[in-house]
């Protein structure tokens, strides 16, 4: 049994240890938005967050993240309702969407720790999730509409 802390749910699977997150999240979990894409940590299509960090689901062997918060796309709002998201919603950043849930775990890491990022901190945090479609200037636009959403709201 490993037990993980998965959208802030205590969740406990009969699972091997050396499982990767990935296929715990997607078939004992059912939590799909995660998404397969190289298997070796490269496209960062798999991304998630734990402990607010983004970590490669594809790799992590899920008793290296047993007791630790695991957030998912799933998780991140029920509703859409996150500023990363409102944002990518208002620019459109979206076009076949595979990468969508890795690029906005991604985002939502980095202005935890950058509320206020230069295009070059944009370039460097999100240059570890590929985008096949190109939409990397809406990414952009999306993640300084984010930030300036979010410092709006702090300062109300």
């Amino acid at each position: 049994m490993v037990s993980l802390i998965v959208n802030g749910e205590s969740r406990k699977l009969d699972i091997e240890p050396s499982t990767p997150l990935l296929w715990a999240l997607r078939d004992a979990l059912a939590l799909t938005g995660t998404k397969y894409g190289c298997g070796i940590a490269l496209c960062g299509a798999c991304t998630v967050l734990v402990e607010g960090q983004p970590a490669r689901a594809c790799v992590t062997p899920v008793s290296s993240v047993a007791g630790k918060r695991i957030t998912t796309i799933e998780g991140l709002s029920r509703t859409g309702g996150h500023a990363v998201q409102r944002a990518w919603v208002a620019e459109d950043v979206p076009q076949c969407g595979f990468c969508q849930s890795g690029q906005i775990l991604s985002a939502v890491a980095l202005l935890e720790r950058n509320p206020d990022p230069t295009d070059a901190d944009i370039n460097a945090a999100m240059s570890v999730v590929l985008c096949r479609c190109g939409t990397y200037q809406r990414i952009r636009r999306a993640i300084r509409v984010a930030a300036a959403d979010k410092a709006a709201a702090e300062r109300s």
